[in-house]
């Protein structure tokens, strides 16, 4: 079926041919007419009445009969004006004509009626409004189409655009416009097989999902109800075993009142077990923590056998052993360590709960309670109300004893501990070996980078400063600041260690070796008994150090050259010049490949300071920091024979010639 607008479209175009068509008649009945005869009386508004309108009309061509315009299709006749009814609109008033053209009088065709049996439409009423155009079929479309044209000249052809496909198509005529395949073929071979796969392919990916979702939810299940059943076998076991438990207390009452009825129980039995159990209500742990020991043996014995303590799903809670601790020991716990305890003081709690819970008599879940909730709120407020410039005990001595109970919980007392400690050490001195006392504690206690943050930040820059203020002298030696440094020496990372003495100790301690070595006569064995006593002075962490024994191995290779009789080697012209030449090398080797790696790498690529290390080693002279030396702040390098200092910032290069500074 073709659309209802392209039927539209057809109307229009037969009606504007057809109307072409009554004009084409028109003037050619008027080309033909000979015009008005000679005793008719030209009608009123014509242009035969107005002679002087004839005349000019003749001269531009004009003959009477004929058609006004181009194409002679215009008419000459005057419009007869007629009265319309009042407040009536145009087709409104059934029987009323409208005004026509004056063409009676001339010999013009006159405009063409519809058939009498055709009925007026009235299209503007409701009724006419729902009436539709009649619907074509393909068919009977192009037969009318087919007799238009055998009756009709040959017309322009139009072109169609079918736009229901995945591309456009142009179509000059109507055949094939719904020919699906035709529309298709240029697409896909057999359109409609790949459809139906296509579909068979979808139900089945959705039949597939949908069982998926079924087994995973019936997997679900079956595990919600092996663990149902889990549960139920451990609530049927605890059950079975309480069973038991009351089973044996019935049997002991029912013995009770047989012994009752044959006479033979006593009060005084009865009596000193409920004395027993009552004295527990004023037991102070604290004070007598083996007071009832016994008894709750008996009654553990009694209540939980030798069956162990189970957690699983809050068993523990339902026991009646645990019941009973909770309700007869606990209280007096929580009592004894709110009231009378004090924080730094742990050994009265730590025995009693050290000697409860090797008889296995205070549940796990016992101790935890009161871990929770009368130690840590005890040990909280007393490390808040720490002072560790005041009070003369160290926090350790009553904090560490509860670590193999706390474990992680100590993690919230060691941050105020920490916080405690900064705030005090940012005015310690090293002559204080107090601050050693109260810290070197926590180094296993403390995680590593807190420790060693803390070391950094406030120990290692005031051991620096006594060590650089501490002089060697062999005639008049003095130890103290040495003596502060080796006090840290278990406390203080080793890398750290290493690196403090190396440039603050060892380049002083061979400098006076050399010059001692250099002097006139030196005594040999003085000289060996100083080394094994500053050798005896480093503890053993430090002594399995490689690069502490490398430093002290250089002083004995001095002593041998000089007892040799060889020229003594300056410190640091071989060892540690090899071994900073090895670095420098090893740092420059890296930037080189790095540079090689780029294609068009050149030197304006590198630092200045690299620049200078590069031509260094281009011309093969040492270049290597001089430790411990500075000038404004720039550390001092030695280039060759000559100590300069460079400032990146300005890229200026300083030299010293014989005590001159030279730019």
């Amino acid at each position: 079926m073709m659309p209802s607008m392209f039927g539209k479209i057809n109307d229009g175009a037969t009606a504007r041919r057809e109307a072409k068509e009554r004009e084409r008649i028109a003037a050619e009945r008027r080309r033909q007419a000979a015009g008005l005869g000679a005793g008719n009386q030209a009608a009123p508004g014509s242009l035969q009445a107005n002679t002087a309108v004839a005349r000019m009309m003749a001269k531009m061509g004009y003959k009477a009969g004929m058609g006004l315009g181009k194409d002679a299709q215009g008419i000459t006749a005057p419009l007869e004006s007629k009265l319309r009814p009042k407040n009536a609109g145009l087709g409104s008033v059934e029987g009323f004509e409208e005004p026509k053209p004056m063409a009676a009088k001339e010999n013009l065709p006159a405009p063409q009626q519809p058939p009498a049996s055709a009925k007026k439409e009235k299209r503007w009423t409701k009724k006419a409004s729902l009436k539709k155009a009649p619907v074509l079929t393909k068919n009977e479309l192009l037969a009318m189409r087919a007799e238009q044209e055998q009756d009709e000249q040959p017309a322009v052809v139009q072109k169609v655009i079918d736009m229901r496909g995945p591309q456009a198509r142009v179509l000059t005529d109507l055949k094939g416009l719904n020919d699906e395949q035709e529309m298709e073929a240029n697409d896909v071979p057999m359109p409609e097989l790949q459809y139906n796969v296509r579909l068979l392919v979808d139900e089945a990916k959705a039949d597939v999902v949908r069982l998926d979702g079924q087994l995973r939810r019936e997997q679900e299940k079956v595990a919600s109800l092996v663990r149902e059943k889990e549960k139920v076998s451990r609530q049927e076991a605890l059950q079975r075993r309480q069973l038991q438990v009351m089973e044996r207390i019935a049997e002991t009452l029912e013995q009770v009142r047989v012994d009752d009825t044959a006479g033979m129980l006593t009060l005084d039995g009865l009596l000193h077990t409920f004395q027993n159990m009552k004295s527990l209500q004023g037991w102070q742990p604290l004070l007598d923590p083996k007071f009832g020991l016994d008894v709750m043996k008996k009654w553990k014995a009694l209540l939980q056998g030798d069956q162990p303590f189970d957690f699983a799903d809050g068993a523990a809670s339902m026991g009646p052993y645990v019941q009973l601790v909770s309700e007869v020991i606990l209280p007096a716990v929580r009592i004894s360590g709110t009231n009378s305890w004090e924080a730094r003081e742990p050994e009265p709690m730590l025995n009693f709960l050290e000697l409860w819970e090797k008889q296995q008599l205070l549940p796990p879940i016992m101790l935890q309670s009161i871990l929770e909730h009368v130690i840590m709120p005890k040990l909280s407020a007393a490390v808040d109300s720490w002072d560790p410039r005041r009070e003369s005990v160290p926090i350790h001595v009553w904090v560490h004893p509860w670590l193999p109970l706390l474990r992680e919980r100590i993690d919230t007392l060691c941050h105020s501990i920490r916080y405690k400690l900064s705030s005090v050490l940012h005015v310690w001195q090293p002559h204080d070996s107090s601050a050693y006392a109260v810290l070197s504690p926590w180094k296993g206690v403390f995680d590593s980078a807190s420790w060693e943050d803390l070391i950094v930040r406030y120990i290692i820059p005031k051991l620096r400063m006594a060590l650089q203020e501490f002089q060697i002298n062999p005639a008049n030696q003095k130890l103290d600041q040495f003596n502060w440094v080796m006090l840290w020496a278990s406390a203080i990372p080793v890398h750290h260690m290493v690196q403090m003495l190396e440039i603050d100790f060892f380049s002083k301690w061979q400098q006076v070796l050399y010059h001692w070595l250099c002097s006139p006569n030196p005594d040999f064995n003085e000289i060996m008994n100083w080394y094994k006593g500053w050798k005896g002075l480093f503890p053993p962490e430090l002594l399995a150090n490689e690069r502490i024994r490398m430093l002290l191995t250089a002083g004995l290779d001095m002593m041998n050259q000089a007892a040799e009789g060889l020229e003594v080697v300056q410190p640091g012209a071989r060892e540690n010049v090899g071994y900073l030449r090895a670095t420098e090398k090893r740092q420059f080797d890296a930037a080189q490949q790095t540079y090689q790696a780029v294609p068009g790498a050149a030197m304006a690529d590198l630092t200045f300071k690299e620049s200078i290390q590069a031509f260094a080693m281009e011309q093969g002279l040492l270049f290597m920091p001089r430790v411990g030396k500075f000038y404004n702040g720039m550390p001092v390098y030695e280039f060759g024979i000559v100590s300069i200092c460079i400032d990146s910032v300005k890229r200026l290069l300083y030299a010293q010639l014989e005590e001159e500074p030279i730019l």
